[in-house]
């Protein structure tokens, strides 16, 4: 029987071999205000350096201007690669080059080298300076000079944004959590569990070791938080309530004697990948030994 070989998935180094006379390269180091735009054109020794608005269909023009000098010189250009580091950009950019016939790169911003001086010049010239050197090497299938970032589409991105926002809000509410505690250690209380659906009722009968209750303004301040709490947790809920009705839930335990409980299934930001389902079996080994869930014998089980 014969097996197909896998497609090679490596981000980090170009599998396609780089004709330098016939490859137009350009790189863009992408600001808020503005973009600096670095080509290497086939045919011409200057290397082209050009500050744009930022604006995509100016880029593209650009382009095409390098391209018609590569032909003008004797050059023309078969390939066109652009590269640009992964940002507060997103991949919009990619995609819509992309539709237009242009080959797209996002570079991994942690993947590039910097110099470790403490104090060393960083300007938008010098790193689009860098941007292409690395670029470059990428082209020649060299490793180590930096990482490509596979550009999802639109739906792809758009399916990571639940997770997210799910995290944020759980870092958020650990915060709230947090500080609730602080204030109310600062206090000598102790033991208190803002976290609980029913802690804001409690929070009059709270009293220092000295017998005194909360301040006025400490007690306002903690039922505000408890509110924004009470917020936080509603929306946490809200996105899990959408998650498992667009995935299916995972059961952790289905044998008779365990509870059953389920979750969704946050394997990944976009939802794709699937545990097995741990405890579906009727056998658990442990340390090497056969356990059986209780109410079942140990032939029913082994062939369940």
């Amino acid at each position: 029987m014969v097996y197909a070989m896998p497609e090679v998935d490596d981000l980090s180094r170009c599998l396609t071999t780089l004709d330098q006379d016939s490859t137009l390269l350009a790189v863009v180091e992408m600001s808020q205000s503005s973009w600096l735009v670095a080509g290497m054109v086939p045919g011409v020794e200057r290397r082209p350096l050009k500050k744009l608005d930022p604006d995509p269909a100016a880029l593209l023009d650009l382009i095409e201007r390098w391209r018609s000098e590569a032909e003008k010189a004797g050059h023309p250009v078969g390939r066109t690669a652009l590269a640009f580091e992964a940002g507060r950009d997103g991949f919009w950019l990619a995609r819509w080059l992309r539709e237009r016939g242009i080959e797209m790169h996002v570079v991994h911003s942690t993947s590039v080298a910097v110099t470790r001086e403490h104090r060393r010049a960083k300007t938008d010239r010098l790193d689009t300076a860098m941007l292409m050197r690395v670029f470059l090497g990428w082209l020649r299938g060299e490793r180590g000079h930096c990482r490509m970032v596979a550009i999802p589409t639109l739906e792809e991105e758009d399916a990571r944004r639940p997770s997210r926002e799910r995290q944020n809000l759980v870092g958020e509410r650990t915060r709230i959590i947090n500080r609730l505690k602080a204030a109310l250690a600062r206090f000598g209380i102790r033991g208190f569990k803002p976290e609980l659906l029913r802690a804001r009722e409690k929070l009059a009968t709270l009293r220092t070791p000295e017998g005194q209750p909360l301040p006025p303004n400490m007690l306002e301040e903690m039922r505000r938080d408890m509110t924004w709490l009470a917020l936080v947790r509603d929306q946490i809920a809200e996105i899990e309530c959408v998650f498992r009705r667009s995935r299916p839930c995972i059961p952790i335990r289905s044998r008779p004697g365990v509870p059953t409980r389920s979750r969704p299934a946050f394997r990944s930001e976009a939802g794709h990948l699937q545990r097995r389902p741990f405890g579906s079996w009727g056998m658990i080994c442990a340390r090497g030994r056969a356990v059986k869930p209780p109410g079942r014998s140990a032939q029913a089980t082994a062939f369940s």
